[in-house]
């Protein structure tokens, strides 16, 4: 084999190790990218989607559990994002769990303490329905893993049209109720009864406007509650340990001063207490010097 065929299967061997390079670089995927795809994908539904030639009335909500890499950086961009499609929170409840606290002495003045805690926050949001499926491709941003998601959609096309049907009729009987009064309520028991029917009628009127306002408010805005967690953390921090009692001791001079004073107090007291008694002491001592007498004669 001369050099100039050396020289030839030597490129020829570098070619196909260069393209095989190539080649694996091209197959090799992006995790983080596919990551992300993979979350708004599994987290999106198309029960989330709005009908827009649809004359349904659809009841959307949505609860997902995740776990993110910071609690509180997720809730900012959550409510941030809630805010910019023109939702608002209504509730949110961001807090730390503590799991353990242990702790050890390290020096006669400090001491470590280990706190073992998680941080989770319940949140519920609500957007308008057009924007639901928007809104949770942008949070599926920060899932970093998905526990749970329940989309639903509730057709309430029926019941409101149900309750419209109703408003009517309430409406029409109590016009009609209104005008007997009017014209053929002469006395006054009747009049009562008749008024007490109306009154009825119109809260019954009153309720299912309000029922019909409070699905058509479900309608035009989604709910979505959220239930974000992250790892465990532990924290340590050095604090300085408190002083015993017996460092406020006095020494054994001033303890032996105080017993002196507290006996001298004493004997103070017993004195006083001896002076007090002197009218006994002297009815005593006249008694005993009359019964000398008497006891003589």
């Amino acid at each position: 084999m001369n050099k100039n065929t050396k020289i030839v299967l030597t490129l020829l061997a570098l070619g196909m190790v260069l393209s095989c390079k190539e080649r694996v670089a091209e197959e090799t995927p992006d995790y983080s990218e596919n990551a992300i795809t993979d979350s708004t994908s599994i987290i999106s539904s198309s029960a989330a989607v709005e009908n827009k030639n649809s004359n349904r009335k659809f009841v959307r909500t949505a609860d997902v559990k995740f776990k993110v890499k910071n609690v509180a950086k997720s809730t900012y961009a959550i409510e941030d994002a809630t805010t910019k499609f023109g939702g608002f929170v209504t509730y949110t409840n961001l807090q730390s769990n503590i799991h353990s606290e242990d702790r050890t002495k390290v020096s006669q003045d400090s001491t470590l303490v280990t706190t073992k805690y998680k941080v989770d926050n319940n949140i519920t949001i609500r957007v308008p329905n057009t924007k639901m499926d928007t809104v949770i491709k942008t949070i599926a941003k920060q899932i970093h893993f998905l526990d749970y998601r329940i989309i639903k959609a509730d057709d309430v096309s029926l019941q409101m049209l149900s309750n419209e049907l109703a408003q009517k009729r309430s409406n029409f009987s109590e016009k009609r109720l209104a005008n007997a009064i009017d014209s053929k309520g002469k006395k006054l028991n009747q009049v009562v009864d008749a008024e007490a029917t109306l009154d009825a009628k119109k809260e019954q009127n009153d309720a299912s406007k309000l029922q019909n306002l409070s699905l058509q408010d479900q309608v035009n805005f989604s709910t979505l509650t959220l239930n974000i967690y992250q790892d465990e953390s532990i924290k340590q921090e050095m604090v300085a340990n408190e002083k015993s009692i017996n460092a406020y001791r006095p020494n054994i001079g001033l303890q032996i001063w105080d017993s002196v004073k507290t006996g001298w107090f004493m004997l103070e007291h017993i004195i006083s207490f001896v002076v007090v008694l002197w009218p006994f002491v002297l009815i005593g001592f006249f008694g005993f010097l009359g019964y000398k007498k008497f006891l003589k004669k």
